[in-house]
C-alpha cells in the first residue's frame, strides 16, 4: 500500500483480496482490500457504517499522495470512507484510470447493498472523478462529486504549461498529462485529438444523466479555475443546474484547499446533503 503510516501496521498478507490494517493509535477501524488484479487496484476504507464517500487522491496522474489524516477525518464525521488507489501514467495510459475508478465505484456499490457512493477527487484525481460523474450516465453510479483543483481539461494544462512564465507544477502537468494521453495533440492525427477530448469531463457533459458537481479552486491555484469553468458551461448548455463552482482566495491546492476552514465545512455539508 502506499499510505507509509499504515504499512507497517498490516498484519498478515493479501488474502481472498482482502488484508487488514491494526491501528496503533485510536480512530476509525481501517481496512485494506483489492478491487481487481493490479496491485494499484487498492481500497483502505475507514469505518464501519455510514454513507459511503470514495476518495481518488492526487499526484499529476504519475505519483501517490497520502489522503489518510482526511479519510480518517470524513470517517469520524460519518462516511464511510473509502480511499481509493488507480493505475498510474507509467502503469498504462487513459483510459486506464477511468476503467479503475468506474470498477471501483462498482465493489464499493456492491458491498454497500446498491447504494451509490459519493465521489470526491483531488487534483488529477479530480479529473479522474469528474470523469466519472459525467461519462456516460454518471448520475447512476454516483450521488455526487466534491472535486478540489480538478484537471477537467488537460489540454488546457498541456496549453498552460507551455506559456512564459508557467511554473513548475504547471510544467510537470503538462508532461505528465502527455504521458497520460501517450501522444503529442501537436503533431499526431485525429486519433490522438480524441483521447484527449476524452480525458476532458466537459466532453462527457450530458446534464440530467450526471452526477452533481462540486468544484473548488484558489485563485492562484496552479490549476486555475478555468478548468472547472469550461466543465460548469458544459453542464449548464446541457441541462444541469446544480453544478456549484467555488473560487476562494489564496494559492492552496487539492487538499489543502480543505485546511481552510470554510472550504472543509462547506464541502462536508455538501456531501451529507447529498448523501
Amino acid at each position: 500500500m502506499r499510505r507509509a503510516l499504515l504499512a507497517p501496521l498490516v498484519c498478515g498478507a493479501l488474502l481472498s483480496g482482502s488484508f487488514v490494517v491494526v491501528q496503533a493509535a485510536p480512530g476509525p477501524v481501517v481496512r485494506g482490500y483489492s478491487y481487481g488484479q493490479h496491485a494499484r487496484q487498492t481500497v483502505t476504507v475507514y469505518g464501519t457504517k455510514g454513507p459511503a464517500l470514495v476518495i481518488l487522491h492526487g499526484g499529476y496522474w504519475a505519483e501517490d499522495t497520502d489522503w489518510s489524516e482526511w479519510a480518517s477525518w470524513f470517517a469520524e464525521r460519518g462516511f464511510r470512507v473509502y480511499d481509493t488507489d488507480y493505475r498510474l501514467n507509467s502503469d498504462a495510459p487513459w483510459d486506464a484510470q477511468r476503467a479503475d475508478a468506474l470498477a471501483a465505484l462498482r465493489w464499493v456499490t456492491a458491498r454497500n447493498g446498491g447504494a451509490r457512493p459519493l465521489l470526491l477527487g483531488s487534483s488529477a484525481g479530480g479529473q479522474i472523478a469528474t470523469v466519472a460523474g459525467t461519462y456516460g450516465a454518471g448520475a447512476t453510479r454516483v450521488r455526487g462529486v466534491v472535486a478540489l483543483s480538478p484537471v477537467a481539461t488537460p489540454f488546457r494544462a498541456w496549453v498552460d504549461g507551455a506559456r512564459d512564465g508557467a511554473d513548475r507544477h504547471q510544467r510537470r502537468l503538462r508532461r505528465e498529462a502527455h504521458r497520460l494521453a501517450g501522444c503529442d495533440p501537436e503533431r499526431e492525427g485525429r486519433l490522438c485529438w480524441a483521447r484527449w477530448a476524452d480525458m476532458a469531463a466537459r466532453t462527457h457533459a450530458s446534464g440530467t444523466e450526471d452526477a452533481p458537481l462540486f468544484l473548488v479552486h484558489s485563485a492562484e491555484d496552479f490549476v486555475p479555475a478555468a478548468h472547472s469553468h469550461d466543465l460548469a458551461d458544459a453542464q449548464s448548455v446541457a441541462g444541469r443546474t446544480d453544478t456549484w463552482l467555488r473560487v476562494v482566495p489564496g494559492s492552496a491546492h487539492g487538499a489543502k484547499l480543505l485546511d481552510d476552514g470554510g472550504v472543509r465545512s462547506s464541502v462536508l455539508r455538501w456531501l451529507r446533503e447529498h448523501a
